[in-house]
């Protein structure tokens, strides 16, 4: 395994790349000599992530487009910031202090990524800041009470920060002025072998996890937490990402045609230290990226709606398995769980997250 820490200071570079209604969209490009990324203001997207293979090859190793008018128009959340509450709320709705809140059904009969309007449809607010880990790009986003039908005016930020061991830092903050309920990921596409390199079904992946939560056929959890042993979702130990894409013999992969799925993250009951979520591993170029997070699930979702109708960065068409998704996160449907892992935030408190995407090479 290698890894180069030798350039550690950060430059950014900041731009106006389009505009919105009349308002302008910026694009920063942080780079450290031996990787780079680009982020938009609009939807906090992560565009752009170039990081060298076993040889000092650079490429782009996440999905999008290289304009501002394919990210206006319906994509499926390429590099963007979710929220107010990432991933699936059954029914569209919830009760919170015995108060029943109604939301938008925008998936059926209930609420994926926030609903309607999620918060990679805006403008946000962006600002180049030194922190102690470094400079970044802070991104802030606020959310009027009664948005989507979710209580509580929600101030969001997201600082991105290059590390001086090759990782992408991703740090969440959020405060809301009624008691409410939160689930902020990102929903970055990687492909280690490049961006338009095609499948991503022979890399190899590593999830830190024992545990899951099944689905309904709806993808809705069940409420269960379940053992992985025995299932084709279990990456306890390094296997292609294909051996379960094709596992029809497994039906929670048939109901989401293919993994779709959050794993419960192992770490120490109780805490929520920045641990090991998951490794990826393309044999081929010698890429590696290590997932770290404090959050306590984290959805892999092998791009299972990309059909060949979108041409992406590179003009080629996306089709299904060119890229996994690993989405941070509180579990899915959490506020309609109490066995869950608690959602919810109340006006006296801070949320904090982080994740990191870790890069080095194999031989």
């Amino acid at each position: 395994m290698k890894g180069s820490a030798m350039n550690t200071r950060t430059s950014i570079s900041r731009s106006t790349w389009g505009e919105i209604d009349g308002r302008p969209v910026e694009r920063f490009v942080l780079t450290n000599g031996t990787i780079s990324t680009a982020i938009l203001s609009f939807g906090a997207i992560i565009q752009e992530l170039h990081v060298p293979d076993r040889h000092g090859e650079t490429a782009n190793v996440v999905l999008g487009f290289d304009n501002l008018d394919q990210y206006i128009a319906k994509n499926p959340h390429f590099g963007s910031v979710l929220g107010r509450f990432a991933n699936r709320i059954g029914g569209a709705r919830f009760t919170l202090d015995g108060s029943v809140y109604e939301l938008t059904p925008n998936k059926g009969t209930f609420t994926a990524h926030g609903g309607a309007k999620p918060f990679d449809r805006y403008i946000w607010q962006a600002d180049i800041v030194e922190t102690d880990c470094g400079s970044g790009v802070k991104l802030t986003h606020t959310s009027p009470d009664g948005d989507e039908g979710f209580p509580g005016e929600f101030t969001v930020t997201v600082t991105y920060l290059l590390t001086p061991d090759q990782g992408l830092r991703l740090g969440y903050t959020a405060t809301t002025t009624k008691p409410t309920v939160q689930n902020l990921t990102n929903h970055s596409y990687f492909n280690l072998g490049g961006e338009a390199s095609g499948t991503v079904e022979n890399q190899l992946l590593t999830i830190h996890a024992t545990h899951y939560t099944p689905t309904g056929p709806d993808q809705i959890p069940t409420g269960e937490i379940a053992p992985l042993a025995g299932t084709g979702l279990d990456f306890s130990t390094p296997r292609p990402i294909g051996d379960a894409v094709r596992d029809g013999a497994d039906p929670q992969i048939r109901i989401a045609r293919g993994v779709d799925h959050n794993y419960v993250i192992t770490r120490d009951p109780g805490t929520n230290e920045l641990v090991s979520a998951a490794r990826l591993v393309d044999p081929d170029s010698g890429r590696m990226m290590d997932v770290e997070t404090t959050m306590p699930g984290m959805q892999v979702y092998t791009s299972n709606s990309l059909d060949g109708a979108l041409a992406g960065y590179s003009g080629r068409l996306y089709r299904q398995t060119d890229a996994i998704c690993f989405e941070t996160q509180q579990f899915p449907d959490a506020p309609n769980h109490p066995e869950f892992p608690s959602a919810v935030l109340r006006p006296d408190e801070e949320f904090h997250s982080t994740t990191i995407y870790r890069f080095s090479t194999v031989e």
